[in-house]
């Protein structure tokens, strides 16, 4: 007879869309309340998956900005062309297509705060336009003759580290210096001591409100293989792979067959292909692999395919743009 696993007592924190029972995220929770009494500019660093623009917006609500507007905006899911008209506007007939003037989020975020997600993959030329914003607080709109003045409070997020990419020629050093007055570091789902079960049930309650599958128990196998998988896309990977469980699954049970492939296997996708026999794969080409696999299993449905790989939809899109399969 298999072994089920019931909910267990837990007290979630929830804060701002955060939800935790983890020591380290509630230090975490008290960083963010303390960057906010301030205007410094502050960098979110963090994998994929861990929650960067969350913390983005409980900084802009805890902050005395938090009347005026928050504005967010991912870098890695725009041509230059158009990452600087969202970011600075245009004026009418700035370049083709742009019909009408354009107001950009810098200007609509003035006395409110501006969220720049996968600040790394921002543009050389649009990294020297972003430095002048926080020197002078003005811009100049795409197009236009005349500047623009503008308090704008900016947050930035990555996943990589902006030394490395300095040292590459890939991003300004002074630039780097100005984004990252206030660093503040989201821990890995696995270094969250509680959370793979505190937000396992929280998810698993929610799914079970929605109906029509109620989900009272976890197989025991099925928790052990949860356990021993690393989670590289973390709360989000977990989340996705849940959802998936509970809508291709059916009963009150989760169980180990219907969890995704490589929570089976215990070990993330990339590792799995890494254990293949030689010749042995460089990491791009394992990525490239995973890629090709997703675009066959979902037709190049994106949802899809970020869900498969546990990715965001930017980190996505910033991938098959990288390996030419956009």
């Amino acid at each position: 007879m298999r072994r089920h696993l019931t909910r267990p007592e837990l007290q979630l924190e929830v804060f701002h869309g955060v939800q935790t029972v983890s020591p380290e995220m509630l230090r975490l929770f008290e960083l963010v309340r303390r960057a906010a009494r301030s205007d410094a500019t502050v960098l979110v660093r963090g994998e994929s998956g861990t929650g960067k623009e969350l913390v983005a917006q409980a900084i802009h609500d805890e902050s005395p900005r938090a009347r005026h507007r928050f504005a967010a905006v991912n870098c890695a899911t725009f041509t230059p062309e158009l990452l600087a008209s969202q970011l600075f506007g245009h004026v009418r007939g700035a370049f083709t297509g742009a019909v009408r003037d354009r107001t950009g989020l810098l200007a609509l975020a003035d006395k409110g705060s501006l969220f720049l997600d996968e600040i790394a993959e921002l543009p050389l030329d649009l990294q020297a336009r972003l430095l002048r914003v926080l020197e002078q607080r003005r811009f100049t709109p795409v197009g236009a003759t005349s500047e623009v003045e503008v308090d704008v409070r900016v947050i930035s997020a990555t996943n990589m580290a902006l030394r490395k990419l300095v040292a590459e020629g890939r991003f300004r050093e002074d630039l780097m210096y100005r984004l990252r007055v206030v660093v503040l570091y989201l821990p890995r789902l696995a270094d969250r001591q509680g959370d793979l079960e505190a937000l396992t049930w929280s998810f698993m309650e929610e799914f079970s409100e929605r109906g029509p599958r109620r989900v009272h128990a976890i197989e025991a196998q099925a928790w052990d293989a949860m356990q021993a998988y690393p989670w590289p896309g973390n709360v989000r990977e977990l989340r996705n792979n849940l959802e998936q469980a509970f809508v291709l699954g059916e009963g009150p049970v989760l169980r180990f067959e219907e969890l995704a492939p490589e929570v089976r296997a215990g070990v993330a996708p990339a590792a799995a292909l890494a254990q293949a026999p030689a010749p042995a794969l460089t990491l791009n080409e394992i990525q490239r692999q995973q890629l090709v696999q997703a675009i066959r299993e979902t037709g190049g449905r994106r949802d899809e395919m970020a869900r498969m790989l546990g990715l965001s939809r930017s980190t996505l899109y910033r991938r098959l743009k990288e390996h030419g399969l956009t």
